[in-house]
C-alpha cells in the first residue's frame, strides 16, 4: 500500500465487487479507529455479474477502473494495490474430524501437529471431492481448527503433551479456480494488483460481530443482490460459513414482472418503497404509473417468505440443527420490510433478536467525507479494508519440484501446504514404516509394525529445512520423498504370549509346561520367524503324550491313564491345573523313585464324586479281567498272595502279581449303589491307589467315608 503524507496511517484501498454495484473505499486505521477518506459506488451498466460471480470480465474491469480513477482524484494519490473479497455463492466448506495414531506414547511436537493438520486437510479435500459435481479445480483458501483431541479427550493445545493418539475437528474452505481467476483478471484490467483476498462473510463479520461478541452463538446474514452469505460464531471463533443463491435480485425480478418494467426501473421501485408510501415510475410502454408500498410488499411477500425460510434453515443446518441466539443482518437486500421479523419467526426466536446492523456496529468507523450515512450497506465494503490489517491473504506462486503452483496465502503458508497443492503424497513427507505384518494371535488381530525410514529431504531456496517452514511468493522448494524403513520381522518367541506357561499336576507333582505355538495348524519353536497373515495360537493345553515327551519319560501302557479322575489316553488334552495319573515303565528309572507314583491316589480324596469313583473301580476291574484273559495261556509262574482286608484274611491266586483293585474280586463290597461321600482305601495304614502293587501280608482297609 502507498504511504500518503497528509494521512497519519497507511492508506488501504478496498473493493466490494457486488452483483449490482462496486463499492470502492479508501481509508486508514489508527488509534483503534478506521477512517474512511473517500468512498464511491458505481452500478454495473448491464448485468455483468450474476449471483455474485463475474460473467463479463471486461465490463467489470472497466467499472473497477472508474472507481479507482475517481478515488485517485479524491485522494490525490495513485492506487496500485487493492483488497477484494470472493462471494459466498461459490464458497464450499467441509467440517471433518481426523485421528492420527502415534504408535506409542510420545511427546507431541510441531511436526506431529503439522502432520495432523495435513491429514485433516487431506481428508476434508477428499470428502469435498466426493460431493463435488463441478468439473473444475478448487483451492483451499483457509481452514480453522475447531477442537484438538488427545487420547480422545478435548485439548486446547497439543504441543508438549505425551500421547499415543491425537485428533482434531476442523473447517476447511474451498473456492473454484475460475472464481479466483475472474476476480484477479478484472482487477488486473483496471491496472491493479491484489494485496489481500478474503471471503465476503469474513469481511462482513469483521465489522458486524466484534471479537468480544463471538463467544456468543450468533449468525450474520449478508443479504446482497445475488447471494445471502451466512457465518456462525460460537466459543470465540467463526465455526461455519454458508451461502444461498437467493437475495435482493429475486425481489427486483418479481417487481419487474408485476410492473412491466426493466430491471433498473424495478430496482428504483424497490428502493423507493423503503422510505415512500407511493413510488412513481414509467413502464416499458412509456406510460407513467404509480404503485403503493402495500402493493409492492404484497407482490414480493412469497419471495420474502421463501428467502427467509431458506436462510433460517441454512442457519440451523450450519449451527448443528438448532437455532442461534441472535441474528445480525447486513446488506441492502435485508432492508426490505418484514425480512428480519420473518427470519425470527422461522427460527423460533424473539423478533428483537434479529436486527439490521449499520451504525450500531460502526462506532469505531469515522467518515471524513460529508454526507455519508452509516448504513448496513457499508458493512462489507469496510470489512474488506479492515481484513487487510488482520492478515495478509492473497494468491502467490511458488516452484515446487520444478512445477509452478498457485497458493492462497493466508500468512500461515508452510512447505507442507505447497506439497498438498502440488498433490505430493502426504505420506512421502514423513518417515515411512517398512511393510507391516498382519497376524492373528489367539483369535485377535495383531499388527507388527516395520521400522521407520528417513524423513523427506526438504530444501527451500537451496537451504535445508523442514515441512513447517513458512514460504513466500516465488520461493523454490525441492522435496525428495521420504524412505521406507526395514520390513517388520519378529521371531515368535518375542510375542508376549509365548512366555506364558501351563501348570499341571502329574502324579501329585506340579509341572510347569511352556505353551506351544501353533502356526497355521503346525507347532513351531520360539525361533520361528513370523510371516504375514500367519494365524498363531498359543495352545492352552498339552496332550498326555506331549506332557510325557516334555518330561522325557515313557508311560506304561499296561495300565490306565487318568486325567482329572477320568479315563484318558495319550491324545487327551491336559489344561491348566489338570491332574494326570499314570504308571511309568520300570526301565526309565534305574532305581530312582521320584517319578514312580503309581495310579489311583487322586481318586481317593474325600471330595471325589462317589458315582465316578464306582465307575473307576469297575473299569479297573474290567482291565484286570482283560489282563487275565490275555495271560491265561502264557507260560507264567502263578503266585498265591495272602492279605488282610477289613480284618479278614484272604488269599488271591491265578496271577504272577497283584494290585489293589484285585481285592474287589475276593470281598463283598457293593459298588452298585452309593453309600457315602467316597471310598476310602488304605494299605498298611496309609492311603493307597487302585493300581498300587500288593505284597504278602499287607493289611488293607476299604470302606465308605
Amino acid at each position: 500500500m502507498l504511504e500518503v503524507n497528509q494521512y497519519p496511517g497507511q492508506l488501504v484501498f478496498g473493493l466490494d465487487i457486488g452483483t449490482r454495484s462496486i463499492v470502492g473505499t479508501v481509508g486508514y486505521k489508527t488509534d483503534n479507529k478506521f477512517y474512511v477518506v473517500s468512498q464511491v459506488t458505481r452500478e454495473h451498466e448491464t448485468r455483468a455479474m450474476l449471483d455474485g460471480q463475474i460473467h463479463d470480465i471486461h465490463k467489470v474491469g472497466n467499472t473497477i477502473r472508474e472507481v479507482k480513477e475517481y478515488l485517485e482524484k479524491k485522494t490525490g494519490r495513485k492506487l496500485s494495490e487493492v483488497c477484494i473479497a470472493a462471494a459466498g455463492r461459490v464458497l464450499r466448506t467441509v467440517t471433518t474430524t481426523v485421528e492420527v495414531e502415534l504408535g506409542e506414547d510420545k511427546v507431541i511436537g510441531q511436526e506431529d501437529i503439522y502432520a495432523l493438520d495435513s491429514a485433516g486437510m487431506e481428508k476434508a479435500y477428499e470428502e469435498f471431492q466426493n460431493t463435488n459435481t463441478l468439473e473444475e479445480k478448487f483451492y483451499c483458501v483457509g481452514y480453522s481448527i475447531v477442537h484438538y483431541y488427545m487420547n480422545g479427550h478435548l485439548m486446547s493445545n497439543l504441543e508438549g503433551h505425551k500421547a499415543h493418539k491425537i485428533g482434531e475437528e476442523l473447517i476447511a474452505t474451498f473456492l473454484p479456480d475460475e472464481v479466483v481467476d475472474g476476480l484477479y483478471r478484472a482487477v488486473e484490467l483496471a491496472g491493479l494488483e491484489v494485496a489481500n483476498l478474503t471471503l465476503e462473510p469474513i469481511a462482513a463479520i469483521q465489522v458486524a460481530i466484534p471479537e468480544n461478541f463471538r463467544m456468543l452463538n450468533i449468525a450474520l446474514v449478508d443479504v446482497g443482490a445475488g447471494t445471502s452469505d451466512i457465518s456462525i460464531t460460537k466459543d470465540g471463533s467463526i465455526v461455519a460459513y454458508g451461502m444461498l443463491p437467493c437475495a435482493g435480485d429475486g425481489l427486483t425480478e418479481v417487481i419487474a414482472q408485476h410492473c412491466l418494467v426493466d430491471f433498473a426501473m424495478a430496482e428504483h421501485i424497490k428502493r423507493g418503497i423503503m422510505d415512500q408510501d407511493v413510488v412513481e415510475y414509467q413502464d416499458i410502454m412509456m406510460l407513467p404509473q404509480t404503485i403503493t408500498r402495500e402493493e409492492v410488499l404484497d407482490t414480493v411477500t412469497p419471495i420474502i417468505d421463501s428467502m427467509t425460510q431458506q436462510v433460517a434453515d441454512k442457519i440451523q443446518e450450519l449451527n448443528g440443527g438448532k437455532p442461534v441466539s441472535a441474528v445480525f443482518v447486513v446488506g441492502g437486500g435485508g432492508k426490505i420490510a418484514t425480512y428480519t421479523e420473518k427470519i425470527a419467526m422461522e427460527l423460533g426466536i424473539q423478533k428483537e433478536r434479529v436486527a439490521l446492523r449499520g451504525k450500531e456496529v460502526m462506532q469505531s468507523i469515522e467518515f471524513l467525507e460529508e454526507g455519508i450515512e452509516k448504513d448496513s450497506l457499508l458493512v462489507t465494503p469496510i470489512g474488506i479494508c479492515l481484513n487487510f490489517y488482520e492478515q495478509s491473504n492473497n494468491f502467490i506462486y511458488v516452484t515446487f519440484n520444478g512445477e509452478r503452483i498457485k497458493l492462497y496465502d493466508n500468512s500461515k503458508l508452510a512447505i507442507v501446504d505447497a506439497a498438498m497443492q502440488a498433490d505430493f503424497p502426504k505420506e512421502a513427507l514423513f518417515p515411512r514404516r517398512g511393510k507391516e505384518l498382519n497376524i492373528l494371535v489367539n483369535g485377535k488381530n495383531r499388527i507388527i509394525r516395520g521400522e521407520l525410514g528417513e524423513p523427506a529431504e526438504i530444501n527451500l531456496n537451496g537451504e535445508k529445512t523442514d515441512i513447517s517452514t513458512k514460504i513466500h511468493g516465488n520461493d523454490v522448494i525441492q522435496v525428495t520423498e521420504s524412505t521406507y524403513g526395514e520390513p517388520a520381522r519378529m521371531e515368535i518367541q518375542r510375542l508376549p504370549e509365548f512366555h506364558s506357561t501351563l501348570e499341571v499336576w502329574v502324579n501329585e507333582r506340579k509341572i510347569m509346561l511352556p505353551k506351544f505355538a501353533s502356526v497355521n495348524g503346525t507347532l513351531k519353536s520360539g525361533y520361528y520367524e513370523i510371516q504375514d497373515q500367519d494365524q498363531i495360537e498359543m495352545l492352552n493345553y498339552y496332550t498326555v503324550a506331549q506332557v510325557a515327551e516334555f518330561m522325557d519319560i515313557v508311560i506304561d501302557m499296561k495300565y490306565y491313564i487318568y486325567v482329572n479322575n477320568k479315563r484318558a489316553d495319550k491324545d487327551t488334552k491336559v489344561f491348566e491345573n489338570f491332574s494326570v495319573v499314570w504308571t511309568l515303565e520300570e526301565q526309565q528309572f534305574h532305581g530312582e523313585t521320584d517319578w514312580k507314583i503309581e495310579s489311583g491316589e487322586q481318586f481317593l480324596e474325600e471330595d471325589t464324586d462317589s458315582t465316578d469313583q464306582e465307575k473307576d473301580v469297575e473299569e479297573y476291574m474290567e482291565h484286570a479281567d482283560i489282563e487275565n484273559a490275555d495271560t491265561e495261556h502264557a507260560d507264567i509262574e502263578e503266585l498265591d498272595l495272602s492279605v488282610v482286608v477289613n480284618g479278614k484274611s484272604i488269599t488271591m491266586h491265578g496271577k504272577s502279581s497283584y494290585v489293589f483293585v484285585d481285592i474287589f474280586e475276593y470281598i463283598d463290597f457293593d459298588l452298585s449303589s452309593v453309600k457315602g461321600k467316597g471310598i476310602v482305601t488304605r494299605k498298611n495304614g496309609v492311603p493307597t491307589q487302585y493300581m498300587e502293587e500288593l505284597s504278602q501280608g499287607d493289611v488293607i482297609e476299604i470302606y465308605w467315608s
